[in-house]
């Protein structure tokens, strides 16, 4: 059986690719990251993805350039790959239907925060900010799916609950959640990429 083909979209120091990549190598995750692909030449998730024998492509949005004319041309770099599975892994675009309608119900986006809940940026620092008033116990991580210009909004995959600990420090606290994110986003990519026998296709009882 053809093992399911990963795209990975960063735009930064790329941990979590970094999580997925070493449990497709390990075996625990039934898929293989084909390319990376970074709107940032800087972005160390490049580095991390060459490290790992991992195709990478540059797509930087030029200054003139169209939201959509940047999304199509972004789509049809990631086309050329031939993904069973396109990941948002701290991508920091927000992708449009120029993008998103090539790729219906294939698109996995990661959130620091749980559904319904610190949509956008900065999820991490304001959920913080708001245990430092009284306001709020815990946070989380979530993937979902991607299916329109809605923002960390999807369709839900998974979820973690992340306990606050409001005498602690934000970086503890940080670390917390990117450690909730890594092991998530292995666990529904694995979900996604095993192979499920229906009772139909399931061998006779032993």
């Amino acid at each position: 059986m053809t093992r399911p083909r990963i795209v990975v979209l960063i735009s930064g120091s790329g941990s979590n690719l970094q999580a997925v990549l070493d449990a497709c190598h390990s075996g625990a995750t039934p898929a293989d990251v084909v390319a990376v692909v970074s709107n940032r030449a800087d972005a160390y998730g490049l580095e991390r993805a060459e490290a790992a024998g991992v195709t990478t492509e540059l797509v930087i949005k030029r200054d003139d350039e169209d939201r959509a004319v940047y999304d199509a041309r972004l789509a049809v770099a990631v086309a050329s790959f031939a993904p069973d599975w396109i990941v948002l892994a701290g991508w920091m675009r927000l992708l449009s239907m120029e993008f998103l309608s090539l790729f219906p119900d294939r698109v996995v986006n990661l959130h620091p925060a749980l559904p319904g809940e610190l949509a956008g940026t900065q999820a991490i620092e304001r959920a913080w900010s708001e245990s430092q008033t009284g306001t709020r116990t815990e946070s989380g991580v979530m993937v979902h799916l991607v299916p329109d210009e809605g923002v960390d909004d999807g369709p839900v995959l998974g979820t973690t609950v992340v306990p606050i600990d409001a005498s602690g420090t934000l970086e503890t606290f940080a670390t917390a959640i990117h450690d909730a994110e890594h092991a998530l986003l292995v666990d529904v990519l694995t979900e996604l990429c095993s192979p499920h026998l229906t009772p139909d296709q399931e061998g006779p009882p032993s």
